[in-house]
């Protein structure tokens, strides 16, 4: 019986750039075959839910979602117990990523100009795991490790507080006034839409800094990021579930709602 050729998407907003890949890819490895190629993070992320690809390259630096923020998202959203997570490699011009975030074996990356030889090892190493199938959910968990890392790499290399003082007071809009909501009375931080909630014990406000904004100007050791859109006070977490297909959520301090703990943060939650 034959075997099913393996499959892959690409996520590159150059078109120029996705083509000569395209094409680098069909003389390198004619096996392969490209099912999509898409120029923007939230079309891959749907488009990978849907067709399943065996291999995924993203480009980092993409509108709207970028390629790290598209894999996490990816990852959280992807089907246990079913096809193995797709080996990803990443597309950047900047080095600053490739020379130490890349190395892992979980995620492979490639340099713009593409080069022939690195393009061809990139492959060798895919190849290698894709006839390994039985190491995938190792892999999964290595890959979300590895996300992990990038992403936060890339929030202290491009945030904007760096060594800053911690935000202390949050100006939140209430009718024709701003209230001054002390950060410490703050709950949890949620992305909403195009605001975010911010939670305390007595209310709720709305602001529109976005999360990534806020990120980079809060404690790390007092607000934990739980989600892609989520940042709780650990202090204030009350309990932690896990059902049986492994889901997680939390439970904070003086809120009603359950909070869900995305995968690639699922990592903080193991008993000591």
């Amino acid at each position: 019986m034959s075997q099913t050729p393996p499959t892959a998407l690409i996520a590159e907003d150059e078109p120029l750039l996705a083509q000569a890949l395209q094409a680098e890819l069909a003389r390198a490895w004619p096996a392969l075959k490209v099912v999509a190629s898409v120029g923007d993070g939230a079309s891959a992320v749907r488009l990978a839910l849907a067709l399943q690809p065996d291999v995924l390259f993203f480009d980092i630096r993409m509108p709207g979602m970028s390629g790290l923020e598209a894999a996490a998202e990816l990852a959280e959203q992807w089907p246990a117990g079913g096809k193995a997570f797709p080996a990803l490699v990443f597309v950047t011009a900047y080095d600053q990523y490739a020379v130490q975030a890349f190395e892992a074996q979980a995620v492979d990356y490639l340099l713009k100009p593409l080069q022939s030889a690195r393009l061809q090892k990139t492959i060798e190493k895919l190849q290698l795991a894709l006839a390994k199938p039985a190491q995938s959910a190792i892999s999964f968990e290595a890959t979300l490790h590895q996300l992990r890392g990038l992403l936060g790499a890339t929030e202290t290399a491009g945030g904007g507080g760096g060594g800053t003082a911690p935000l202390s007071v949050i100006q939140a809009s209430v009718g024709n006034s701003i209230r001054m909501v002390p950060v410490s009375d703050v709950l949890c931080f949620e992305a909403a839409d195009k605001y975010v909630r911010v939670l305390t014990a007595e209310r709720e406000y709305l602001i529109r800094t976005p999360l990534k904004e806020l990120l980079d100007q809060l404690d790390t050791q007092v607000f934990w990021q739980i989600h892609r859109g989520t940042v709780v006070r650990a202090l204030a977490i009350e309990s932690v579930t896990r059902d049986e297909a492994g889901k997680v959520t939390l439970a904070v301090r003086d809120l009603k709602e359950k909070f869900v703990v995305s995968r690639l943060y699922a990592h903080l939650f193991k008993a000591m």
